[in-house]
């Protein structure tokens, strides 16, 4: 087991590289590799000091849902963050550039969100739960980011730091279960034009309520069930790609208004 001192120091180092810009070591020297619950605290550790800081919790995230970012990421399973009010950088659709002056080394990837309608705390939750659930879905993209210098990361490094999560973007253009079908949707991502990461809902654990339901049901365990009026990030739909200053990315999802943002220092 971890003891607590090595939680602490871990969160110390992944709070100390976000707030120099500096990328860390990884910290699975302090947490092990496997000790997913020590990772989770490690976790909760870093998101209760924002919290302190003044941020709000807004939703969840979940990570690593597609065979791609897996085999980009080094990791063979999913994991799951937080959401916080000043990662929403959705005022950036068509307007001002997007400042990248809190991240370290950033990649965007499309993905479909969702608003929920209800609480999920039912004593089974089946697909048909997280279905009914859904108040809309939404097009959107997460900027993901590393404190862990070169993107360096094993399984419980990502956990640990947040599931990489940086910023976010959402559309306005909802859409009710009824109107569009998540696992069906097709995603096409370009930078200044040249399309850069194609994918489709199906590649997100099947299909992103399937990566819903996977996370209320971890989100119960851990004692925090999803509630009403949280933004689910549901997971990448293809490959995440770096981006730089100055790049516009317009990610295009089927049934959806394309999104389009541009990016400055």
């Amino acid at each position: 087991m971890t003891s607590p001192d090595s939680i602490a120091a871990a969160v110390a180092r992944l709070t100390q590289a976000q707030e120099t810009r500096v990328p860390c070591a990884p910290v699975r020297d302090l947490i092990g590799t496997d000790d997913l619950d020590a990772a989770y605290a490690v976790q909760q550790g870093l998101v209760q000091g924002r919290l302190a800081a003044g941020a709000t919790v807004v939703g969840r995230k979940i990570g690593a849902t597609s065979e791609a970012v897996q085999t980009q990421l080094g990791v063979d399973q999913p994991d799951f963050g937080y959401l916080l009010d000043v990662m929403d950088v959705s005022a950036g659709v068509g307007g001002d550039p997007i400042s990248m002056r809190t991240l370290l080394q950033p990649r965007v990837e499309g993905e479909v969100a969702f608003r929920l309608g209800r609480d999920i705390d039912d004593a089974e939750i089946t697909l048909e739960v997280v279905r009914d659930a859904v108040e809309v879905a939404l097009p959107a993209l997460e900027i993901v980011d590393s404190r862990i210098a070169d993107w360096k990361i094993g399984f419980t490094d990502t956990v640990a730091d947040n599931a990489s999560s940086g910023l976010f973007v959402v559309g306005t253009d909802g859409r009710t279960l009824d109107e569009v079908e998540p696992r069906d949707v097709t995603m096409s991502l370009t930078i200044n034009g040249e399309e850069r990461s194609a994918g489709s809902g199906a590649a997100c654990l099947g299909d992103p309520l399937e990566a819903l339901r996977w996370l209320a049901v971890q989100a119960q365990r851990y004692g925090e069930p999803l509630r009403a009026g949280q933004l689910i990030l549901s997971g990448a739909l293809g490959p995440f790609v770096p981006f730089a200053p100055g790049d516009r990315v317009v990610a295009t999802i089927s049934g959806f208004a394309p999104l389009s943002v541009t990016f400055e220092e």
